[in-house]
C-alpha cells in the first residue's frame, strides 16, 4: 500500500503540472475546449485517486472544484479573468491539500470556506467576484440539520421552514437515482464509490444494491459489471445539481434521476456513514437496503444494462491517456548506479584505445575496428543513460507560477510571469536543489524590483509588471535567468545601507559591480520594514550559497528604470562530457568541447598589450581578451611572448568570446566527470577531474570561472570592439 500511495503522489505531481499548464492556457485562450477538458480531467483524476485512499478533505474540495469546472465545460459560465483567478487559487489550495496528505503541513484552514463558497457560486451559474474571499468562516448547516430543526418552522405554516434570518427555506426534494455502471467505467479507473460519495454530499441517502444478476462463482465473468444501485436522496438541491453528480462518468454508466413527491409525515432520512474512510462494502450493508418509505414494498431494480453497441460510451469517456506514452518510475539511486557504470565503461574503452595505440596495431586491423564499434556502442549507451537522468525544467517553472501569484497578492502588485526554454533539460538532482533559490529570486524581483501599479503608470509603464523566467544551454552549461521590468537596483540606496550597517567604510568608493555584490552579503537588506517577503536580511545570500553548493555561480545585471536580470549558471553534471585535452607546462587539462568556438594558431603580431598588463588578440574584425591558461592556474608566470602557442576561442555565459592560450592540443575525447569538491572543496576555475586512458588524472576546466579568476576585473559582457577600416 505504501508503494501505491507513493505512486499516487507522484501522479499528483504530474496532474498538478497539467492543471497549472491548463489554467495558464485558459487565461490566454478562455474558449479553447481542449484546455478546459484538460483542466477538468486533471482535477477529476486527483479526486478519484484521493477517494481510493480516503483523503476526505481532498476529495471534498476536488469535487467542488470539479463541479465548477464542469459548469465552464458545459458553457454555462464563461472563463472571465476573475473566474480563472479563482481557479488558480483553487489549484494552489488543492496542491496544499495533496502536500498535507503526503505528510506536509496543513493548509490554511481559513481560506477553504471562502474558496468553497466561491466555487459553489460558480456551480450555481454566478460569475466569480473580482476580489479575495471573505476571511471569516461562515455558518454552515447540513441538510439533516435543516430538516431536524423544528424550531425553525414558521408559526402557522407546518410545511414551511425559515432560516435564522427569517427567510423561508423550500422543502426538500426527493429523488430516485438508478446507477448501473458499464465495464468501461472500471477500465477508465473510476469507481462506483465516487458516484455514491458525490450524492452523499448533497443530502441524506439510502442505498439499495441489486445483486440478483450475479451468477454462481464458477460462471462469473470478471470483465462484466453485474451490480447496480438504487439510491433514494433527500436534498435541497434541484434536479440539475443531482444529475451533475454523474456528469464526470457520462457514457460510462446508466445514471437516471427521477424526482418524486415526498410523503407526508415521512421520517427524516439518516445520512450514510461517511464515505471518506469506507469501502464499497458499506453499500451492501443490510441496514442501508431498507425501503425509504416505511411500509412500502421495495422498488424493483432494473437489471444491469449491456454495453452500448454504438460505442458512444467509449467515445464519451474522458481519455486520460490521450497523447501520453507509457512511463516507468525508477528510483534515482538506481539511475545513479547506471550512470557510474557507464562512466567506468567509457574509462575502460579509453584505456583499451591507449593500449592498442601503444601496441602499434594498424587502424584497419580487426582489433582496431572492433574497438571502434565498441566506442560507438558505448557512446550510444551513454547518451541513452543521460536522457534518463536529464529532465525538462518545466515542472520547476510551473511551481514558480504559484510563487508569483502569492508574492503579487502579498504586495498588492499586478504581475505576469513569462517562461522561456521550459524544455531545457537539466540533471534531476539540480532541479530539486534549484527550487529554493528561484523562490527567493522571484520574491525579490516582485517585492524590490517591480513598482506598484500607480508608480508604473506615473513612469509610463503598463500597470502590470512582468517577471521573465528563462533557461537555455550555453557553453556547456545551463543558464537560468530571472528578470523583471521594474526600477532596477537603486545603487545609492544599496551603498548607503551598506555604510549604515558597517559593511563598507564611509569614505569607500565602489564600482557598480561591487555595489551589486553587496546584495549577496549575509544580513544585508534595504527594506525599511520587515514583511512576509523581505526585511529580515535573509535572501540573496541564501541564493548565492545554494548555487555555489551545486557548482554554479550567480551574476546580476541591472539598468536603472528598466529592470534587473539575475543569472544562474550551472554545470551539466551528467557524468560524461566531450572534451578537448590540452597541455600546459606538461600538465593535461580538459576543456569542455561545447565551450570552444574555434582553435587558432597564435601569431604574436596579432597581440596588443595595455598598460595594466592585460592583452587582446585580433580575431578577424574584432579584438578579444587574451588569457594564459598556465599563468591563470598558477603553473607558471605570464610569459613575455608566445611562440608556437595555440589559442582556444571560448564563449562565456554572456556569449562574449575570450581567447585562452595553451601550449598544445593533444586530442578530442569523451571523459568521465569525477567530482572533487567533497575532498578538496571548490577550486576556482576547475569544474571537476577525470581519469584518462593511461590512468593519469586530468583537471576539467570551467572556462567562465577561469576567465573570472584570471582576468579579475576584466569585463567582457559587451560585444567585441569592431575595428575601423
Amino acid at each position: 500500500m505504501a508503494e501505491i500511495r507513493a505512486t499516487f503522489f507522484a501522479e499528483c505531481e504530474e496532474l498538478l503540472e497539467a492543471l497549472e499548464d491548463g489554467l495558464t492556457g485558459l487565461a490566454e485562450n478562455p474558449t479553447e475546449p481542449d484546455t478546459i477538458n484538460a483542466v477538468f480531467r486533471a482535477v477529476h483524476s486527483i479526486k478519484g485517486g484521493a477517494g481510493a485512499f480516503g483523503f476526505a478533505a481532498l476529495v471534498r474540495f476536488a469535487h467542488r472544484f470539479e463541479t465548477a469546472m464542469d459548469e465552464l465545460r458545459s458553457g454555462r459560465i464563461a472563463a472571465l479573468p476573475a473566474t480563472v483567478a479563482l481557479f488558480f487559487r483553487a489549484a494552489d489550495h488543492l496542491a496544499d491539500l495533496i502536500g498535507h496528505a503526503c505528510g506536509g503541513p496543513a493548509p490554511d484552514g481559513a481560506l477553504e470556506p471562502g474558496l468553497l463558497d466561491a466555487l459553489e457560486q460558480l456551480a450555481a451559474g454566478q460569475p466569480a467576484e473580482d476580489h479575495a474571499p471573505i476571511d471569516f468562516e461562515p455558518l454552515t448547516l447540513s441538510h439533516h440539520d435543516l430538516l431536524a430543526l423544528d424550531d425553525l418552522l414558521a408559526p402557522g405554516d407546518p410545511g414551511a421552514m425559515t432560516n435564522p434570518g427569517g427567510d423561508p427555506t423550500p422543502p426538500p426534494h426527493h429523488f430516485t437515482i438508478h446507477f448501473a455502471p458499464y465495464p468501461e467505467l472500471f477500465a477508465s479507473g473510476n469507481d462506483p464509490l465516487y458516484i455514491l460519495t458525490a450524492l452523499a454530499d448533497l443530502g441524506p441517502v439510502r442505498v439499495q444494491c441489486d445483486t440478483s444478476a450475479l451468477p454462481a462463482l464458477d460462471d462469473l465473468d470478471p470483465e462484466q459489471c453485474l451490480l447496480s444501485w438504487l439510491i433514494e436522496l433527500e436534498t435541497l438541491q434541484e434536479l440539475a445539481e443531482v444529475a451533475q453528480a454523474g456528469a464526470f462518468v457520462e457514457g460510462l454508466c446508466q445514471f437516471t434521476v427521477t424526482e418524486r413527491p415526498g410523503p407526508q409525515g415521512m421520517a427524516v432520512l439518516e445520512p450514510l456513514p461517511s464515505f471518506d474512510q469506507t469501502s464499497i462494502d458499506h453499500v451492501s450493508d443490510p441496514a442501508m437496503m431498507e425501503p425509504v418509505v416505511q411500509g412500502a414494498a421495495p422498488q424493483a431494480v432494473p437489471p444491469p444494462p449491456a454495453r452500448p453497441e454504438d460505442g458512444r460510451a467509449r467515445d464519451a469517456a474522458p481519455d486520460t491517456n490521450r497523447d501520453q506514452r507509457p512511463t516507468v518510475r525508477v528510483d534515482v539511486d538506481r539511475i545513479d548506479r547506471l550512470v557510474n557504470l557507464v562512466g567506468e565503461l567509457v574509462i575502460n574503452q579509453s584505456m583499451l584505445s591507449q593500449k592498442i595505440q601503444a601496441a602499434g596495431l594498424a587502424k584497419n586491423s580487426a582489433v582496431a575496428v572492433g574497438l571502434e564499434e565498441f566506442l560507438t556502442l558505448s557512446r550510444t549507451i551513454q547518451e541513452s543513460v543521460m536522457m534518463i537522468r536529464a529532465q525538462p525544467i518545466k515542472p520547476l517553472f510551473s511551481r514558480m507560477a504559484r510563487i508569483v501569484r502569492e508574492a503579487a497578492t502579498e504586495t498588492g502588485k499586478r504581475v505576469r510571469l513569462i517562461t522561456e526554454g521550459e524544455n531545457t533539460e537539466i540533471d534531476k538532482t539540480l532541479v530539486e536543489r534549484l527550487a529554493e533559490p528561484l523562490t527567493h529570486m522571484i520574491r525579490n524581483a516582485i517585492d524590490h524590483g517591480l513598482e506598484s501599479p500607480d508608480r508604473r503608470a506615473e513612469t509610463g509603464k503598463d500597470g502590470e509588471g512582468v517577471v521573465t523566467l528563462s533557461a537555455r544551454h550555453r557553453s556547456g552549461r545551463v543558464v537560468i535567468e530571472v528578470s523583471d521590468d521594474g526600477t532596477g537596483i537603486d545603487r545609492p540606496k544599496v551603498l548607503a545601507a551598506a555604510k549604515r550597517k558597517g559593511l563598507v567604510t564611509a569614505d569607500q568608493t565602489l564600482t557598480e559591480a561591487e555595489i551589486d555584490a553587496l546584495l549577496f552579503l549575509p544580513g544585508f537588506s534595504t527594506a525599511a520594514a520587515v514583511s512576509n517577503l523581505s526585511g529580515r536580511g535573509v535572501g540573496l545570500d541564501v541564493v548565492r550559497n545554494a548555487i555555489l553548493d551545486i557548482g554554479g555561480r550567480i551574476t546580476i545585471l541591472s539598468e536603472p528604470g528598466k529592470g534587473t536580470r539575475m543569472s544562474i549558471s550551472l554545470p551539466l553534471t551528467l557524468a560524461v562530457l566531450d572534451g578537448m585535452v590540452v597541455q600546459v607546462m606538461e600538465e593535461r587539462i580538459v576543456v569542455p568541447l561545447s565551450a570552444i568556438i574555434e582553435t587558432l594558431a597564435l601569431d604574436e603580431r596579432d597581440i596588443s598589450a595595455f598598460a595594466n598588463g592585460s592583452r587582446v588578440i585580433r580575431v578577424r574584425d574584432s579584438f578579444v581578451p587574451l588569457l594564459d591558461l598556465g599563468a591563470g592556474l598558477g603553473y607558471r608566470p605570464t610569459p613575455a611572448g608566445y611562440h608556437n602557442a595555440v589559442v582556444l576561442l571560448v564563449a562565456q555565459d554572456s556569449g562574449a568570446p575570450v581567447a585562452i592560450v595553451v601550449d598544445q592540443i593533444d586530442e578530442q575525447r569523451q571523459v568521465v566527470i569525477k567530482g572533487i569538491e567533497k575532498n578538496y572543496g571548490r577550486v576556482p576555475g576547475i569544474a571537476a577531474a577525470t581519469i584518462l586512458g593511461d590512468g593519469s588524472i586530468a583537471l576539467i576546466l570551467d572556462p567562465a570561472d577561469f576567465v573570472a579568476l584570471a582576468a579579475g576585473s576584466l569585463r567582457t559582457a559587451s560585444p567585441p570592439l569592431a575595428l575601423a577600416g
